[in-house]
């Protein structure tokens, strides 16, 4: 019982990271108004020649599109005076592939989720009030973690941005579906490395004022009870 104490521990520790970095992936791949706040930053409008209002309605439609079944989206937009579909059959299918990539990401949130609740709820409803100490300094150890984590992400990502961006589009992808061409590819124009770079640091933000929030809480039980 004792070691399969300290491994429900453990779990629960290395859980948080995840947990919390799916949570501020699923905050960020569906909200809108980011996809639109990039396109304006980064003058999408003047790239692909489409107005910002029609902009916008892309965005909604992916942010839909990632959270329906079906398997393939299919845009229609207009462009100076004209409606024309948005994407080729390349990034169709690309978009496919990550849509595959966020359901994913939706599962290991659900997992983590429920398996956090669940060591949380019986630390907190089984055993004795001394354990409720024992869960926050967990809490904080995840936190701690999870810092740590980020911090070594993001010098990589300062010191490499493009190469990491490379390396995860080969680790995620099993075809070259993703490289695309700048100069016709709609889905690229929308969402050029600058822009993924800036949703890179929306995200990192999210998490971290996730672990704030949360090791925060745990921190301040920690400290107050301690002066008890």
């Amino acid at each position: 019982m004792k070691i399969a104490g300290i491994i429900a521990k453990w779990v629960f520790i290395l859980c948080l990271p995840v947990l919390l970095f799916t949570a501020s992936i699923g905050w960020s791949v569906n909200s809108p108004w980011l996809y639109g706040y990039g396109f304006y930053r980064h003058n999408v409008s003047q790239t692909t020649g489409i107005v910002q209002s029609e902009l916008d309605r892309v965005a909604r439609e992916m942010v839909s599109y990632f959270n329906s079944g079906e398997e393939y989206i299919n845009i229609t937009v207009i462009k100076d005076g004209k409606q024309f579909e948005l994407l080729n059959q390349k990034e169709i299918l690309h978009l496919k592939d990550v849509k595959e990539l966020i359901r994913l990401d939706y599962w290991l949130l659900l997992g983590t989720l429920i398996y956090a609740l669940g060591y949380a709820g019986t630390s907190l409803y089984w055993r004795k009030r001394r354990y409720w100490r024992q869960l926050a300094c967990e809490v904080v150890g995840g936190s701690v973690l999870t810092l740590a984590l980020m911090l070594a992400l993001g010098l990589g990502t300062l010191f490499g941005f493009d190469q990491l961006f490379w390396q995860f589009h080969l680790i995620s992808f099993t075809n070259e579906l993703w490289l695309l061409d700048p100069t016709r590819d709609y889905l690229i124009m929308l969402f050029p490395p600058e822009l993924l770079y800036d949703a890179f640091l929306f995200w990192a933000l999210g998490t971290v004022v996730l672990v704030m929030v949360l090791g925060g809480i745990s921190w301040n039980y920690l400290r107050v009870t301690r002066q008890g």
